[in-house]
């Protein structure tokens, strides 16, 4: 089920691993300054997102919307050395206060961030990567998938946040104007239907879909 009561959401953090000082203060700060602070990843998702680091252990990852780079210092700090996370944000005004904390956490080394359209940087990226990590613009969800499939290695992950969307998901028929949660579901219909991958969507946060490439 999704996590909605905040009780049992209360429960499982205090049952897991607490938010270090630098990344509360990144999601203080994010609150404070930054427009729409719900996009901040937070402290469920950047445990789980570190936590398939640490199984994975990939040596390229690509991260598809940065924002104020929370899930991408729990990358960071969870990759080995040598590895590197390849970042796309397409709000550069973002660019110094991520930066900024990419510094303070001492990842700055292992990351890579671009600013611009996610889906016409992808193909310059003389890359291939282990694990792709897709939390940008949710109508462009199905785009996304298309643009990273062939970068990604066989056995390598797709690891897609906010598929559940507020329970939208649901929704028959979502009103004309909702591209968002239209995009979400044709996502999901899409990685549901690829017999290419294996998938799972764990009801984690607001919903992480984990995908894995067979070939």
């Amino acid at each position: 089920m999704l996590i909605t009561d905040k009780n049992i959401e209360d429960y499982i953090l205090s049952h897991s691993d607490r938010e270090d000082a630098l990344l509360a203060e990144l999601s203080r700060e994010t609150n404070v300054k930054i427009y729409h602070p719900r996009r901040l990843s937070g402290h469920m998702i950047g445990l789980s997102i570190g936590m398939f680091c640490r199984m994975i252990k990939p040596g390229r990852v690509l991260e598809i919307g940065t924002f104020t780079g929370y899930a991408s210092i729990c990358i960071a700090r969870n990759i080995g050395e040598g590895s590197i996370l390849y970042t796309i944000e397409i709000n550069d005004e973002l660019t110094g206060f991520a930066g900024r904390f990419f510094e303070k956490a001492g990842v700055s080394g292992k990351i890579r961030l671009i600013i611009g359209d996610a889906l016409k940087i992808i193909p310059s990226i003389d890359e291939m990567f282990d694990l792709v990590y897709i939390d940008g613009n949710k109508k462009e969800y199905p785009d996304y998938y298309h643009a990273v499939f062939d970068k990604l290695l066989p056995g390598g992950y797709i690891i897609a946040d906010n598929v559940l969307w507020d329970g939208k998901v649901l929704t028959s028929e979502p009103e004309s104007g909702d591209h968002f949660t239209r995009g979400i579901k044709a996502f999901n219909d899409l990685v549901a239907n690829d017999d290419r991958v294996e998938k799972l969507i764990i009801p984690v946060g607001d919903g992480l879909m984990v995908i894995r490439k067979l070939y």
